[in-house]
């Protein structure tokens, strides 16, 4: 199996599995992985995910070269928009989702990250997109959504160069939002997963939604849509609950509804 999955209460936790080779991403785990987006987004026992990689060297190492050697133009195009699909599709999930990066974290493995809410890093982790030294670009929303979130200088230094960069210069430029001991990696993962998962359900969805399109909107647009998300929370059972627990000063006990 290319994707292990654990559940620790209400968290799904999918591992990418490949670990003799780095966790590479290949069609088995897109497929594997298509699959677990769909069972995890209709399981309404899941409140968050956490994704991670197997061993301790590499989280995902980008994507299996092997599938390239026989890609021309027409069928590289194919495979980059299923690609896109399904990370946009993670992306979009109204489950939020943590990444803990443990090791290498490269290529498609940084792209993939990117679709995701929070990213954390293990100490030894290591991040790039070595596109250019295959005589490629990143194709699967890297010289998108790398720049979005550390801004254009950084994004053309990791993608034009190539090169590597540590955990703490990922968590000083904002790639990442913690890094801690390789040891405590998962479970701290897990811990942020479970605070999400942990509030009400249906605002937290409202809150990802407005993030996400707001973000490709003027900041006026993006405002309305802002009200109308609240406008929308305010029609949610959660809300009732959770204004009524505050008064009666007690904890809430949200239902997702």
């Amino acid at each position: 199996m290319a994707l292990l999955r654990e559940r620790r209460d209400a968290v799904e936790i999918v591992t990418f599995n490949r670990p003799e080779a780095l966790n590479a991403l290949n069609r088995q785990t897109f497929d594997e992985l298509e699959a677990a987006i769909d069972e995890i987004e209709r399981d309404e026992a899941v409140g968050a995910i956490v994704f991670t990689g197997a061993g301790t060297k590499s989280f995902v190492a980008g994507a299996d070269i092997n599938q390239f050697v026989d890609l021309d133009m027409w069928t590289s195009g194919a495979f980059a928009e299923r690609t896109l699909r399904i990370f946009r599709r993670i992306e979009e999930c109204l489950k939020p989702s943590v990444v803990a990066v443990n090791g290498f974290c490269l290529g498609g493995g940084v792209e993939f990250s990117l679709s995701c809410d929070i990213r954390i890093a293990s100490e030894n982790a290591r991040f790039g997109q070595p596109e250019v030294n295959l005589g490629i670009i990143p194709g699967w929303g890297g010289t998108q959504r790398l720049q979005r979130l550390v801004g254009p200088g950084w994004a053309r230094q990791i993608i034009l160069t190539g090169d590597m960069i540590d955990a703490q210069t990922a968590l000083r430029i904002g790639l990442v939002n913690e890094v801690m001991p390789q040891a405590n990696l998962l479970d701290r993962a897990v811990q942020i997963a479970q605070r999400m998962g942990g509030r009400a359900r249906r605002a937290v969805a409202l809150s990802k939604q407005a993030i996400l399109r707001g973000a490709e909107m003027p900041l006026p647009e993006g405002l309305k849509y802002e009200t109308a998300m609240w406008q929308l929370a305010f029609e949610t059972e959660d809300r009732k609950e959770g204004v009524a627990a505050f008064l009666e000063k007690r904890d809430p006990n949200f239902k997702g509804k």
